[in-house]
């Protein structure tokens, strides 16, 4: 199966898989795999460690070579070169400076290396450092710079080769909350400033989500879902995307006969229309998100589910609650802004269901 990324009418793909497999004996890392990238877009690959995300990265980069199918990048099938000859540049997650060279020499190294000389490699390099904010750092050892910092040197490093894809490894993994989100941003500014194609590959789903164009999320060495962030959080193919695509509670659900493009699904006491998005009738999941779990005093009544607060965390813009509930016989996350009007832990409650914030996929 192909999956296709970003819109590549009359556009050749930056990037394209063709059916890769990589084996190491027989360890199989990336398994029949396939999609195209389009220029100018940032695609994420995402998924729990030992699925694949970083092998299908090196293999990009030419640090692995396939075992089977083709890789072609801006059209030219590179299957088979080495990493030097394949038009990329990465950022690896350790940044990988070199300690003894400063701010400078370590941006202009692949340019000289290239044969500029002193004078243009430098200037290139004092132009992506200014873009990346970084000038009047040029005299400084990486030992004298901020994890931040060290990241947009390597950035720096990676761009001013102009590579036809540029290649993130966890780049944010070695920061503190706070400085992620920040050097995140910079990164997708950056990527948008320049029309640059990116691969990254990150386990973080948050992350994701905020800077990626497209997400091939990817599970036992294969894609198991591709689109975009919207695409994935709203209307996930499988329990285990669902899952791995933030928080959500996974309820059993029973799906009624179709009609036109929904049908009754029922969870415990609720019937809900839903849409059933060709999930034959039968046993199924119900996806919730914790938005969508609705609190209220109990009793229940009519259209509700009977559930008890087990724990309650106060987040100072919202309530997280944890509420154990017999018919589903589940435990519920639930979010709530109103944290005014906490529920304690042990309080009866009344759960409903946001329609519009569930979503019915087959069971895996």
């Amino acid at each position: 199966m192909n999956h296709t990324t970003g819109a590549m009418i009359g556009a050749i793909p930056a990037v394209r898989f063709e059916a890769v497999t990589k084996r190491y004996g027989q360890v199989v890392a990336v398994d029949h795999v396939g999609f195209d990238i389009a220029p100018g877009t940032l695609v994420t690959l995402l998924g729990p460690s030992g699925c694949g995300k970083t092998t299908t990265l090196r293999l990009i980069a030419g640090l692995e070579q396939a075992s089977d199918g083709r890789i072609l990048i801006d059209g030219t099938d590179v299957t088979a070169l080495s990493a030097a000859e394949r038009d990329v540049s990465m950022v690896f997650q350790s940044y990988a400076l070199f300690p003894h060279m400063d701010v400078m020499e370590n941006v202009s190294y692949g340019l000289r290396a290239m044969g500029l000389k002193k004078a243009e490699a430098e200037a290139r390099a004092a132009e992506k450092l200014s873009l990346v904010g970084l000038s009047g750092y040029e005299k400084r050892q990486p030992s004298e710079l901020s994890g931040g910092q060290q990241q947009r040197v390597a950035v720096a490093r990676a761009i001013v080769l102009e590579p036809k894809v540029l290649l993130f490894d966890e780049p944010l993994s070695n920061l503190d909350a706070k400085l992620r989100r920040r050097v995140r941003d910079e990164i997708r500014g950056l990527q948008q400033d320049l029309a640059l194609t990116v691969v990254y590959v990150t386990h973080d789903q948050e992350e994701a989500l905020a800077v990626s164009d497209r997400i091939i999320v990817m599970r036992s060495a294969r894609v198991a879902q591709d689109g975009t962030p919207r695409e994935l959080y709203n209307a996930p193919a499988s329990r285990f995307v669902a899952d791995f695509m933030g928080d959500a509670n996974l309820l059993e659900a029973t799906v009624g006969p179709h009609q036109g493009e929904t049908a009754g699904v029922r969870v415990g006491p609720l019937t809900l229309e839903l849409p059933h998005r060709g999930i034959s009738p039968g046993p199924a999941t119900l996806a919730v998100r914790p938005h969508a779990v609705r609190l209220a005093a109990a009793p229940a009544g009519k259209g509700g589910i009977e559930g008890q607060v087990t724990k309650a965390a106060y987040l100072g813009d919202h309530m997280e609650y944890t509420v154990n509930t017999a018919s589903p016989k589940a435990e519920l996350f639930a979010t709530d802004a109103d944290v005014n009007r906490a529920h304690e832990p042990g309080a009866d409650v009344a759960v409903r269901l946001d329609p519009e914030s569930v979503v019915l996929v087959a069971n895996d």
